[in-house]
């Protein structure tokens, strides 16, 4: 939580974000969380992206407004315009990138259930579920079409132990807490709890950080 939060809460007549300065800064934190967590978060609510789009669009189509004015005013301004867009596409790249790392890392995982499918955009979930198609036409042919039938499969759990690969959830990952909480945590010897305030920066499990993030009780940093 920001100085821009802060005030937003005490008065939100008086003192109001623009919805621009708004996006941005949730699409800062999306990108955070997404390269900090080890598994795929899910896809961010509100039409967060299509408001994000449609602000790089307009940016685009404001520079090519101002690129063949001499004006040195202008200029100056379409440098800023520049640097704010490369920031803007830097964000998407990186995070788009970031998610679809996960995603090709553990296809499987991602598509056996519909809650894990559920935090999967639409681009994303069709991505998915052909880039699973094709890897499983190349077993086939190379390799998997040798053997019997009921070992072709890639997501057997047979005796109990599944085939499909699933994200490291003991990855360690930094949290800052928003509220005063209480942070529960495993250890390698011993488990350990602690009453923790606003602001205070904490390393955990992922499995542990997770029910915090969630609840919108700290964010990762």
């Amino acid at each position: 939580m920001d100085i821009d939060d802060i005030l937003q809460e005490v008065d939100p007549t008086v003192y109001r974000i623009p919805q621009e300065k708004r996006d941005l800064q949730e699409l800062t934190r999306a990108w955070i969380a997404e390269r900090s967590a080890p598994e795929l978060l899910p896809w961010p609510p509100n039409d967060l992206f299509e408001r994000i789009n449609a602000a790089i669009k307009r940016q685009i189509e404001r520079v090519e407004e101002l690129t063949g004015d001499m004006d040195p005013k202008s200029n100056f301004a379409l440098i800023v315009i520049q640097t704010e867009l490369e920031r803007y596409k830097y964000l998407v790249r990186s995070y788009l990138r970031a998610r679809l790392a996960k995603i090709d890392r553990h296809t499987l995982h991602y598509l056996s259930s519909d809650a894990l499918r559920a935090r999967m955009s639409d681009i994303e979930l069709a991505y998915a579920t052909r880039h699973q198609a094709l890897l499983h036409n190349h077993y086939l042919s190379s390799f998997l079409s040798s053997f019997p039938p009921n070992l072709q499969n890639l997501n057997d759990a047979v005796g109990g132990i599944s085939m499909i690969e699933t994200p490291d959830l003991d990855t360690a990952v930094i949290i800052r807490l928003l509220k005063d909480s209480f942070v529960e945590g495993r250890g390698v010897d011993s488990d350990g709890a602690l009453q923790m305030k606003e602001g205070d920066i904490v390393i955990l499990r992922w499995a542990d950080a997770k029910p915090l993030v969630e609840a919108g009780k700290a964010e990762l940093v």
